[in-house]
């Protein structure tokens, strides 16, 4: 199975389920007869931005990012928005700590947005670090990330 119709039948698991572990993506294309590993699973999580969203028993699941068609600035926002733990700095670092699954996303999304005080970011499962190139624009980076969450 190549990947582009692999990922879309994801999409479609997505859909039809409450998937809450990379394991349950492996089982249930197994089931149908689809051999995949959890890194094949975990690479495509990161290239189609999935995002962990709270599930209405408790606990979260896989959810697709928010649609294509809105802008950069607004994805960040509504990552944020859904994901959002934390914040913190320390001098030229600024840490965000998210929900499990939403790192990888959020951590695209400021890459993307090309934020000139930013030297490069970084992001695992639940925490995004940005480490900006002086103490000043770690400043302004926070403060940025603080008004994406409160308009």
């Amino acid at each position: 199975m190549r990947k582009s119709e692999r990922q879309q039948y994801l999409r479609q698991l997505i859909n039809q389920n409450n998937i809450e572990r990379q394991e349950d993506f492996v089982s249930l294309l197994t089931q149908d007869g689809i051999e995949v590993t959890q890194a094949t699973i975990s690479r495509d999580i990161k290239e189609m931005q999935l995002v962990k969203v709270p599930s209405d028993g408790g606990g979260y699941h896989y959810s697709l990012p928010v649609q294509k068609q809105l802008d950069t600035q607004k994805k960040l926002k509504k990552t944020l928005n859904n994901a959002f733990i934390s914040l913190d700095m320390l001098e030229k670092m600024v840490v965000v700590h998210v929900q499990p699954g939403s790192g990888p996303a959020l951590a695209t999304l400021i890459s993307q947005m090309n934020f000139g005080e930013i030297f490069c970011t970084i992001g695992d499962d639940s925490t995004v670090l940005s480490i900006c190139r002086s103490i000043s624009d770690a400043k302004g980076f926070k403060a940025k990330i603080n008004s994406l969450l409160t308009n």
